[in-house]
């Protein structure tokens, strides 16, 4: 069975953005658990349907206007569900690290056979409390895929696996088994890998890093692999740098679902998948703004 973290003993000192405040009011204020809700509120589509309404209203009197505004918000509505806008504001807003390369993970393996104190670490991305095909809980697809690529790059290196995921802020009320439990069963069970560490206490990223990163010192952990999804890997990056301060222990990035460059029409087209994407993008650039 993996092993699970303590609480940090120690206060861990993050660097805060200029509205981390309006963060920390939420947390001050226990509306912690709100913060998927004002995302689903700020993010597309509802702002560019807003628009939209608001043009129609307009057009009552002002017909030229008001039209524009509709045909404005239709447009940004059609570009903010297309993967190549989805791209475009990835690299725009976030600036995500590439895919870990083949010679990356040859020097991992590397370290690995020379008996460094490494390890891979990877971020929880949501469960679900019930798989009917199952009959036991399992996990979203996004958390998923971020298991699949920690458990592929410890078969490629050799490196021990830790998984960080408690019960996030906007599943408290439907899901009783902590994230890291599930992937820590899957892991074992499916893919026949055990995983080596579990930290199952954590609400969100800030709380993957605090908790994990007491996990890393308690194992004597040096460097670490960070398995999370691209759009994700800046703040998570972030985070964990900054819980580390001091500790010697240093991070590089193993992002999956990796994006690359619109490459033809049908990549400026909507789909389900463009608008995903774009309001992944967003979360993010959000999370940074309030310092989440």
């Amino acid at each position: 069975m993996p092993r699970r973290v303590a609480a940090a003993q120690s206060p861990v000192v993050f660097t805060r953005h200029a509205f981390a405040p309006l963060n920390d009011l939420l947390v001050l204020l226990g509306l912690s658990s709100w913060k998927p809700i004002l995302g689903a509120l700020l993010l597309p589509p509802l702002p560019f349907i807003l628009v939209m309404l608001v043009g129609t209203r307009l057009a009552f009197s002002r017909r030229v206007l008001g039209w524009l505004v509709v045909l404005g918000g239709a447009a940004m509505l059609w570009l903010c569900s297309t993967n190549g806008m989805g791209r475009l504001l990835s690299e725009a807003l976030l600036r995500p690290p590439g895919a870990l390369g083949a010679e990356r993970v040859a020097a991992w393996k590397a370290a690995v056979k020379a008996r460094e104190p490494v390890a891979i670490v990877v971020l929880g991305g949501g469960a679900k409390e019930l798989a009917p095909e199952y009959g036991v809980s399992s996990l979203t697809d996004r958390s998923m895929e971020r298991l699949r690529y920690g458990l592929w790059l410890a078969r490629e290196t050799g490196a021990p696996v830790a998984f960080s995921g408690g019960i996030g802020w906007a599943q408290e009320r439907e899901l009783s088994t902590p994230e890291a439990q599930i992937a820590a069963r899957i892991a074992a069970q499916e893919f026949r890998q055990p995983i080596k560490w579990s930290e199952d206490r954590s609400h969100d990223t800030h709380e993957n890093a605090a908790y994990g990163v007491a996990l890393l010192k308690e194992q004597g952990i040096r460097r670490v692999l960070l398995v999370t999804h691209q759009r994700h890997m800046p703040r998570a990056m972030r985070a964990f740098e900054a819980a580390a301060a001091g500790s010697g222990i240093a991070f590089e990035a193993a992002p999956v679902d990796v994006l690359v460059p619109a490459r033809s029409l049908r990549d400026w087209m909507p789909s389900t998948r463009g608008m995903v994407t774009t309001r992944e993008v967003l979360h993010e650039w959000l999370g940074r703004l309030l310092g989440a």
